[in-house]
């Protein structure tokens, strides 16, 4: 099957060398070769995708046995047009996938195939480094690499300095933070070292943070909607309404989302590792082995780190290990938290 693919092609759609390698792995490649074509998921509806594969692009039915992201490779195959065109069969596993936990409790899938994601947060009333600290859990649990994409810098001038170095004072060792304006061709320029060919970037953040005019700037063309922030808390409305993969004139690839109503952390406390690596080295300097970094006497961490980056810290532990309840462990916990606020 590979033979017949134009991998030229899908290199412009996010296939790399670790990616190819990974397909070429999966059992699904020979044993249903026959008929069938490597594209990737650009868009998922209700009862259908987009696929392409450099070439051509199309609507494909989705059996109700799989459930794809916006980035994931499958194994197509072409029907006759009134059947729809195209098929999907075959989902090839991940090398990654982006997922959150809803505020039901449930775990939802956002993207899948990504090498960087790119965290917007505006100038203006959007900027929130505890919401940052979120997203940056999000990404380590996935294993995607961040860059901080600080918008709006042409409105609000006098602020980039010093929100520049506060966010950098969070951010791990090696993770970049820049500031731009997303409608100028010098915002594509500062991230050119992200958009080399082959590469695929998601834009995550808030509505109206700037990730579609972001993507309008380094795809070079107007294929988002763009509005206005409300006046009186910048918040913006969701003119982007479903994740989509666009194509960039270097060869990379961008998902834009639409802005996450709410942010629920899954996963498992080392996912705080690399944000926090200051407080794990400051721990074997605490007295007690089992130090929580409280009210314990003689801790090191509480000595040396800032009151609210450890209040940080110890609200996304909090969270991801009630991330690990099971449904009636915490629906008990909210129960003990409205008797106790009732009280």
């Amino acid at each position: 099957m590979m033979d017949a693919i134009d991998l030229a092609a899908l290199r412009g759609l996010g296939l790399h060398s670790e990616l190819l390698q990974h397909v070429y792995d999966h059992e699904a490649c020979e044993a249903l070769a026959g008929g069938l074509t490597l594209m990737r998921v650009t868009e998922v509806q209700r009862d259908h995708v987009q696929v392409a594969d450099g070439q051509a692009t199309g609507r494909a039915g989705l059996p109700t046995a799989l459930q794809p992201v916006v980035g994931d490779w499958a194994l197509v195959r072409q029907c006759e047009p009134a059947a729809g065109g195209w098929r999907l069969e075959v989902l090839l596993p991940p090398v990654n996938r982006l997922v959150r936990r809803t505020p039901t409790g449930a775990l939802q899938p956002l993207v899948a195939n990504v090498d960087t994601a790119l965290l917007v947060m505006g100038l203006d009333a959007d900027y929130n480094p505890a919401r940052l600290l979120r997203y940056l859990a999000l990404v380590a649990a996935a294993g995607v690499a961040p860059v901080v994409v600080l918008t709006k810098a042409d409105r609000y001038p006098q602020t980039v300095a010093s929100r520049l170095a506060a966010v950098r004072a969070l951010l791990p060792s090696g993770v970049a933070a820049l500031a731009v304006d997303t409608r100028a061709a010098a915002a594509r320029q500062a991230l050119a070292p992200w958009l080399g060919e082959g590469r695929t970037l998601v834009l995550l953040g808030s509505s109206g943070a700037g990730k579609s005019s972001l993507t309008n700037t380094v795809t070079g063309a107007p294929w988002q909607a763009t509005g206005p922030v409300r006046a009186g808390d910048d918040r913006g409305r969701h003119h982007t309404t479903v994740r989509t993969l666009r194509r960039c004139p270097g060869g990379a690839c961008v998902i834009d989302t639409p802005g996450l109503r709410g942010l629920h952390l899954d996963g498992d406390a080392g996912q705080l590792d690399a944000l926090f690596a200051d407080v794990l080295a400051l721990a074997s300097g605490c007295r007690f082995r089992d130090c929580a970094h409280h009210q314990e006497p003689g801790c090191a961490v509480r000595a040396a780190v800032a009151p609210e980056r450890l209040a940080r810290y110890h609200k996304l532990l909090r969270e991801l290990r009630q991330a690990e309840l099971t449904p009636p462990e915490r629906r008990r916990l909210y129960a003990t938290r409205s008797r106790a606020g009732a009280a």
